[in-house]
């Protein structure tokens, strides 16, 4: 392992990566954790912020943890959210043509002052946009929301109609060879959705979005995607926050039950994309580098799965 070389990935991420550690992405194969400096232009050693990136199959580097914007409204909460994100460090937002917020993550970026390639960007195909030519042309509309080329990850939404799921896929395969995508995934996809995928993929999903958080682990299907996996909901929407479990781990700690929550996920090889639209938050909830749970507390997390849904649950809705 000593002396491999990074994997190539464009921009600052190529000036600054440093590999820490082997760590576990999806809970079964190891695959390469790495970290990168932030740092505000023009400022001090204080504005120097370490950020974590989990590569994909693709060689791609995945930034965490990412911003989700589901449910910041567009006109001005959204634009105001992915402004200070991006402000504070973070560089992966996860938006999608449900949200209807794309234009606004499409206007922060530009009017961040950061490169193009220093932005992770990823968006998701809903399910009135299945089929083929649907497809493409939802797409080079959303890419035209966020005043991009190109997104780094494309993912379909949800498993959607089983009858034009594979036109659909092979949709984005096209858009990934001729680089509208940099990267192709799923959402929402259980295995059997998956393993239906496969028999007339000609490039596997790098990602498959899923909930994931102590009260709802999903060990068969995390263990099922090995490097395909990420967590979207790494807060249970707020709803376990005050779990005794995990108040006493940030009690003792220091910290916040949601820096808990998100170290977890970190520690498990998750990219979590917490969602929050206040600047306060965003910053405690990137500032998860200066403390690690220990052995007995990831354990003591996970004796807490109970199945816990938190909203909408496609892999056990969808038809195969």
């Amino acid at each position: 392992m000593s002396g491999e070389a990074p994997p190539q990935q464009p921009g600052f991420l190529q000036r600054t990566l440093h590999r820490v550690e082997d760590a576990w992405f999806a809970s079964a194969e190891k695959t390469r954790c790495w970290s990168f400096d932030v740092k505000d232009e023009g400022g001090g050693e204080e504005s120097v912020r370490r950020m974590n990136a989990v590569r994909l199959a693709t060689g791609a580097l995945l930034p965490s943890p990412g911003l989700g914007v589901y449910r910041s409204a567009a006109g001005g909460e959204c634009l105001a959210a992915v402004a200070s994100a991006l402000r504070l460090g973070y560089r992966h937002i996860d938006t999608a043509q449900l949200y209807g917020n794309e234009g606004d993550v499409g206007r922060a970026v530009a009017e961040s002052g950061l490169r193009r390639e220093e932005v992770f960007i990823t968006t998701k195909i809903w399910t009135s946009n299945w089929g083929y030519d649907a497809c493409r042309a939802s797409l080079r509309q959303s890419l035209a929301e966020l005043g991009t080329p190109y997104a780094d990850l494309v993912l379909l939404h949800a498993p959607g109609d089983p009858a034009t799921r594979a036109d659909t896929w092979r949709a984005l395969e096209d858009a990934a060879k001729e680089g509208q995508a940099r990267a192709i995934g799923v959402s929402n996809f259980g295995i059997a959705h998956l393993q239906k995928l496969a028999q007339t993929a000609t490039i596997k999903p790098a990602v498959n979005q899923i909930e994931l958080h102590p009260w709802l682990q999903r060990r068969e299907l995390v263990d099922f995607c090995r490097q395909q996996g990420m967590a979207y909901s790494p807060l249970a929407k707020a709803q376990k926050l005050s779990d005794l479990t995990i108040a006493g781990i940030a009690q003792r700690m220091g910290v916040t039950p949601a820096q808990v929550l998100i170290r977890w996920s970190m520690q498990k090889g998750f990219v979590p994309l917490p969602k929050s639209n206040h600047p306060e938050r965003q910053q405690t909830n990137l500032d998860v580098f200066r403390f690690e749970l220990c052995s007995d507390d990831v354990a003591a997390l996970d004796r807490l799965e109970e199945g816990l849904v938190t909203g909408w649950d496609p892999i056990a809705m969808h038809d195969v």
